[in-house]
C-alpha cells in the first residue's frame, strides 16, 4: 500500500500552493488518490502556511499528523514540522538558509545529504540542502520559478518520471504562452536532475512507481469547485452572493464559467442581505437559484430564509463554516454552525439540511439539494467547512445521471377547467403547483405575510393553522427522501458516529483501530436534518456510540437527542481550528476508558 506525506511549508506568498497544487494535478492524472489540506494564516505576506499533500494507490480524504518529505521554504517551516517527520524523513531546504538549520538541532553537509539527530524528536532525518534559488535563476533567468525548481526535486525523491511533471507544468502555465511554460520545465528540470545527483535511492519508502496508463475518470478539485461544479451540472442559472472566507471559491468557480456555459448569471451583491433576497427572485421568477456564504454572512440572510419558508420558495444555500463568534477564525475549519443552520430564522418552516464528507460528495449533495429545494418549495441548505471547500481532493468517476433534476410541481400552464389557480393551494403533502410569472395569464400572488391559499393577506386564526400546518408537513416528505447513513464496518460493538468533513478522518481512526482488534464501527450522515427514517433502527443496533465532531458543545449529539432520542454513551471533540486526524480520534478514543 502506497501513503507518502508530502508537506510543503513556508510564509504566505512564498508559493506553497502552488508546489503543492502542481503535485497533486500531476499525480491525480496519474490515477492516484491525493489529497491536499491547505493550512493558510489570515495574511496576504508573513505568518506560516503549510500544505500537505497525501498520496496513495487507495482514496484518501484525511490530514495526517506525519511527513515523508519536508519541503521547507524558510527556516521556521523546520522548526514546526521537522517533529512530526518519520524516522528518516527527508527534508528539502534552500541551502541559503543552512546556518539557521543547524541551530535546529539538525546538521547537514555541504553540497549531499546527512542522517542526523533531530534533537526535537529524537529520530534521525535525512537533509537535503538544494540551492533552489540558484537552479531557478541559472535555468530561467528568474527566482520565481524556485515553485518548479522544488517540485523538480520532489518528483526526483519520488523516482518518478519527469515528463509526467513536465506535461502538468506545460498545462498550468499553457495560458502565460510558451516562454513561461518552457522557464517552469527548466526550472524543475534543473532540480531534478539536482536530486538524481545527490540523493538518489536514499528515499526508498517514498518510491512511486508509475501508472501504466493516465486515468482520465479521475479530477482534482476543491470542495467549492466541487460544490460549483456539482450546482452547474444541476441547472443552475442565478447565484448571488458576498465574498466570505472560505466560501468564495464557489462564486469564483461559476463566475468563471459563465463564459462556457449560456444562461448562468453569478451576481456578486453588496452585502449578504442583498444576495439572499436576489436568490429568492430569481427563483420566484422560475430560475435555479442559490447563495453562499459563511456563518457571519448567514446571520445576515436569515430573515431573508424565513421569507423563503414563509413565501415558499425554492432556496439553496451553502454555508462554508469557520470558527466564530464574530470573525474567529477567518481560515480555519469548524463545524460550530449546524443549530444556527437548523434554527436560524423567525418562524417554523420546513428545511433540509446535507453534510457532505468531501468533493465527491458534495457534487451529489448539491444536485440533491436542488431537488429538494423544488420539490419541496423550501429552503435547503448544505453545511461545508474550511476544511471541505479548501482542500483538493481526487474525485474518480462521477455519474451525472445518479441524481436526474427533478423541478417538482412547477407547471407551464394552468388547465382553466381546474378553477381559478391558488399559488398556495392546502394538499396533503404541504405542496401546491408552482406557475412561473409571466408563462401563464393566471395573476399570482407570493406574500410575506400570512396569506389565504390565493395568497392574499389573512389574519384569520383557522388561515393560520391551517397554513403552518401546510408549511411543516413538508418535513414529511423530506424525511422519506433524506440521504441513508453510511456505515463502515461490521461490529456491533462500539460506534463512532460523525457527520460532513468528519467523514475520512473517522473511517481511517476505525480502520486503525480494528487493526489492532478493536470491535469498532463508523456511520457517516450526509444529512443532518431531516435525520434518516432509519437512524433509530441502526444506532440502537450498537452497544456503544461515540459522537465525533468539530465543535465545543457537542451540536450533532444534541441534534440526535433532540429528533431521535438517543443519547450519545460519550463524544470526541476538536474545536482548535485544525481538522480532525485519524490519530486524534485514536488517541482521544484511548482515552475514554
Amino acid at each position: 500500500m502506497i501513503d507518502i506525506i508530502i508537506t510543503i511549508a513556508g510564509a504566505a506568498g512564498q508559493g506553497m500552493q502552488t508546489i503543492s497544487y502542481t503535485l497533486a494535478r500531476a499525480l491525480t492524472r496519474q490515477g492516484y488518490f491525493v489529497h491536499c489540506y491547505q493550512d493558510l494564516m489570515s495574511r496576504v505576506r508573513g505568518g506560516h502556511n503549510f500544505a500537505s499533500l497525501r498520496i496513495s494507490d487507495r482514496p484518501v480524504g484525511s490530514l495526517s499528523e506525519r511527513s515523508n518529505i519536508l519541503i521547507a521554504l524558510n527556516r521556521e517551516s523546520i522548526d514546526f514540522h521537522s517533529p512530526g517527520m518519520v524516522e528518516g524523513g527527508v527534508v528539502v531546504y534552500d541551502d541559503k538558509i543552512s546556518d539557521a538549520v543547524t541551530s535546529t538541532g539538525l546538521s547537514a553537509r555541504e553540497g549531499g545529504a546527512s542522517t542526523e539527530l533531530s534533537a526535537s524528536n529524537n529520530k534521525k532525518l535525512n537533509l537535503f540542502p538544494v540551492p533552489l534559488e540558484k537552479l531557478a535563476l541559472e535555468a530561467a533567468q528568474s527566482k520565481i520559478m524556485v515553485n518548479a525548481a522544488a517540485c523538480g526535486v520532489c518528483f526526483s525523491l519520488m523516482e518518478y518520471d519527469f515528463d509526467v511533471l513536465a506535461d502538468t507544468l506545460g498545462d498550468l502555465f499553457d495560458r502565460k504562452g510558451d516562454l513561461i511554460v518552457e522557464a517552469n520545465i527548466r526550472a524543475a528540470r534543473a532540480g531534478y536532475d539536482h536530486a538524481e545527483r545527490e540523493f538518489k535511492g536514499v528515499c526508498p519508502y517514498c518510491t512511486l512507481h508509475r501508472k501504466a496508463s493516465t486515468t482520465p475518470g479521475k479530477m482534482l478539485m476543491t470542495g467549492s469547485e466541487a460544490a460549483g461544479f456539482g450546482s452547474l451540472v444541476s441547472g443552475l442559472q442565478f447565484l448571488s452572493a458576498y465574498p466570505m472566507s472560505p466560501s468564495t471559491g464557489i462564486m469564483e468557480y461559476c463566475a468563471a464559467k459563465q463564459k462556457e456555459i449560456s444562461g448562468i448569471l453569478v451576481e456578486q451583491a453588496e452585502d449578504e442581505i442583498s444576495a439572499v433576497n436576489m436568490a429568492i427572485g430569481a427563483s420566484v421568477a422560475g430560475a435555479r437559484a442559490m447563495t453562499c456564504t459563511s456563518g457571519g454572512g448567514f446571520a445576515l440572510m436569515t430573515e431573508g430564509l424565513s421569507l423563503a419558508g414563509m413565501t415558499e420558495v425554492p432556496l439553496v444555500v451553502f454555508i462554508a463554516q469557520r470558527p466564530g463568534p464574530a470573525t474567529g477564525f477567518p481560515t480555519r475549519t469548524e463545524q460550530g454552525d449546524l443549530l444556527f443552520a437548523l434554527y436560524g430564522g423567525h418562524g417554523e418552516f420546513a428545511r433540509a439540511i446535507l453534510a457532505p464528507g468531501d468533493a465527491e460528495e458534495t457534487v451529489y449533495a448539491m444536485q440533491q439539494a436542488f431537488n429538494l429545494a423544488d420539490r419541496y418549495q423550501t429552503p435547503v441548505i448544505v453545511l461545508g467547512d474550511q476544511n471541505l471547500n479548501d482542500s483538493f481532493w481526487t474525485v474518480d468517476g462521477l455519474d451525472l445521471d445518479k441524481i436526474p433534476i427533478d423541478r417538482g410541481k412547477l407547471l407551464d400552464s394552468w388547465d382553466q377547467a381546474s378553477g381559478s389557480y391558488k399559488r398556495y393551494h392546502l394538499s396533503a403533502d404541504g405542496i401546491s403547483s408552482r406557475l412561473i410569472p409571466g408563462d401563464t395569464e393566471e395573476v399570482q400572488y407570493w406574500d410575506s405575510d400570512e396569506h389565504t391559499e390565493e395568497g392574499h393577506i389573512a389574519e384569520s386564526a383557522s388561515v393560520r393553522l391551517q397554513m403552518t400546518a401546510k408549511r411543516l408537513a413538508k418535513l414529511k416528505g423530506l424525511k422519506e427522501d433524506s440521504l441513508s447513513p453510511e456505515v463502515f464496518g461490521d461490529s456491533r460493538e462500539t460506534v463512532l458516529v460523525g457527520f460532513g468533513s468528519s467523514k475520512h478522518a473517522v473511517r481511517e481512526a476505525v480502520q486503525l483501530m480494528q487493526e489492532k482488534g478493536e470491535k469498532v464501527s463508523a456511520v457517516h450522515f450526509p444529512q443532518v436534518f431531516p435525520l434518516p427514517k432509519e437512524t433509530v433502527e441502526l444506532l440502537s443496533g450498537f452497544k456503544k456510540i461515540i459522537v465525533v465532531e468539530q465543535n465545543a458543545t457537542g451540536q450533532f449529539e444534541k441534534l440526535l437527542l433532540t429528533e431521535t432520542k438517543i443519547k450519545a454513551d460519550s463524544s470526541i471533540r476538536k474545536f482548535d481550528g485544525r481538522p480532525l486526524t485519524a490519530k486524534y480520534i485514536v488517541d482521544s478514543y484511548n482515552t475514554l476508558g
